[in-house]
């Protein structure tokens, strides 16, 4: 055992390799089971022979650009713990404004809420956790996100049904008040894909035809279907869509249609509801 190998001498030589200090910090805790506090209240600490080589294992691994999220398993959101993995797209600090919208504009009475293109879960959970009294299903058409999601859901002890399928495809006819989705919308041509987490990320939660717009628009003309009168829907979409996706809800006829800026100022969020 060595001064090398301890909290404070392994976080600076990563942080000197250009490894982001959260990001550094997240791998360490994961390394040590123990939370951030620990880092910083016993940063003498040295580190166990198996818990270093699986710390610098890590750090090669994110310096390859491997996301955190996928070599730590799990990704906070909404103040949830969400397990992930690389069948799904990683829940972002962003989406947490679909969430906000939602809650802002549906109060807390049962209503039947619908979260198309699921992934890991995180929005409907997210949306169970503070609207107890709504019956929160989501949909996706991978299996193996299906069955992550329902492993959040036991892990998270909230009631949510998760199944497969293709959007509304499988809902009846005017069963549903609320329908949220953050679905594909980046365009195949877009440079970011070839940058960051996203390169490990599943494409095909990411990319959409008709330059990022088609899922967005298909779940647009099944949400008229399966909407009750009044009902609302929500999506998130790309920072220079806002536009495009208004029109497209209104040209659907859904009225009362606005969008919602992210933390960066960016339009995020659209909706409206079924006249």
């Amino acid at each position: 055992m060595t001064e090398q190998n301890s909290i404070a001498q392994l976080r600076r030589r990563a942080i000197s390799e250009r490894i982001d200090s959260m990001d550094v910090d997240v791998l360490l805790c994961f390394a040590l089971q123990k939370d951030r506090n620990y880092l910083y209240t016993w940063p003498e600490t040295t580190l166990s022979e198996i818990q270093r080589k699986h710390f610098d294992h890590l750090i090669e691994r994110r310096k390859n650009g491997e996301p955190v999220a996928y070599l730590t398993g799990s990704r906070e959101f909404w103040s949830l713990s969400i397990k992930t993995n690389a069948y799904t797209l990683i829940p972002r600090p962003d989406t947490e404004i679909l969430v906000e919208t939602v809650l802002q504009h549906c109060d807390a009475s049962p209503k039947v809420c619908v979260d198309l293109g699921t992934g890991t879960g995180a929005i409907a959970l997210a949306l169970k956790h503070e609207r107890p009294q709504w019956q929160v299903s989501g949909i996706d058409r991978i299996p193996e996100a299906v069955e992550l999601a329902i492993e959040n859901a036991n892990h998270l002890q909230l009631s949510v049904d998760f199944q497969q399928g293709n959007w509304c495809a499988g809902l009846d006819p005017s069963t549903v008040e609320i329908i949220v989705s953050n679905p594909p919308y980046i365009d195949a041509l877009d440079s970011h894909l070839k940058e960051g987490d996203v390169r490990f990320e599943p494409i095909s939660a990411l990319v959409a035809e008709n330059h990022g717009l088609s899922d967005i628009q298909q779940i647009i003309i099944q949400a008229k279907q399966c909407l009750r009168s009044n009902g609302l829907v929500f999506l998130e979409h790309g920072w220079q869509q806002g536009a495009q996706v208004r029109d497209l809800l209104t040209g659907a006829g859904f009225t009362d249609v606005a969008t919602v800026k992210d933390y960066g100022g960016n339009e995020r969020v659209s909706f409206g509801v079924l006249a």
